[in-house]
């Protein structure tokens, strides 16, 4: 389980914070979003929640161990998978490599099973041709569904993704939520993430809304 306790952030001035003393829950087994206008701090949730930032004030915790003792490096190389907006892969690598690559550097059970990895790019409708394409000549919702496999493959037990089908048509978001359902249900992932599609927030098994600087968890 990951926990937050008592998080307060602000830039700039302290008495005029972003949010404060927020506490949530997210459990394993569970698809969480998150939904809110536009600069209320959704994202910069997430960057605390992925281990990239730090809040003013609060603490995480993983399973009961505060971030801070386990260690933002070994949090991210470990513990948690990230979905960004942008993609975030080699553009000089094949697609099939970035994978490749992120899944040995954190010691994935999957590490080097390449057919694996073809299958599984397959499933989002990735052949074996594009995954063999250097990342930069690929559209970008196929960037984007490269980097979503990326994140599903490596061990972390919790995936972060921010805006994951924002480039993407109805029946590949759909085909991607599919994947994050399964992902949590089936093997006991928690899965966390922001959404301005109100469809998208509606797949999952909490809705978390943003609302006058308060998380209002439906």
């Amino acid at each position: 389980m990951l926990t937050v306790k008592n998080l307060t952030h602000w830039y700039g001035q302290a008495d005029k914070p972003l949010y404060e003393d927020v506490d949530l829950s997210f459990d394993t087994g569970q698809v969480y979003t998150i939904v809110g206008a536009s600069g209320s701090g959704k994202t910069t949730l997430l960057s605390f929640l992925a281990g990239l930032d730090k809040p003013q004030k609060g603490d995480i915790f993983l399973d009961g161990k505060n971030l801070k003792k386990i260690g933002a490096t070994n949090y991210r190389k470990h513990k948690v998978a990230i979905v960004f907006q942008q993609y975030n892969l080699l553009g000089y690598m094949s697609a099939l490599d970035n994978i490749l690559t992120a899944l040995s550097v954190t010691g994935s059970a999957h590490k080097g099973e390449r057919q694996y990895v073809l299958d599984t790019l397959k499933r989002v409708g990735i052949n074996e041709d594009d995954a063999k394409k250097n990342a930069q000549k690929l559209s970008g919702g196929q960037q984007q569904r490269v980097a979503i496999v990326r994140a599903l493959l490596v061990d972390a037990n919790i995936v972060i993704a921010d805006e994951p089908t924002g480039n993407l048509d109805g029946e590949n978001a759909a085909m991607i939520i599919n994947l994050f359902q399964e992902l949590a249900h089936d093997h006991q992932k928690s899965v966390i993430i922001v959404t301005h599609d109100p469809h998208v927030a509606d797949q999952g098994d909490v809705k978390i809304s943003l609302e006058n600087r308060e998380f209002v968890v439906a």
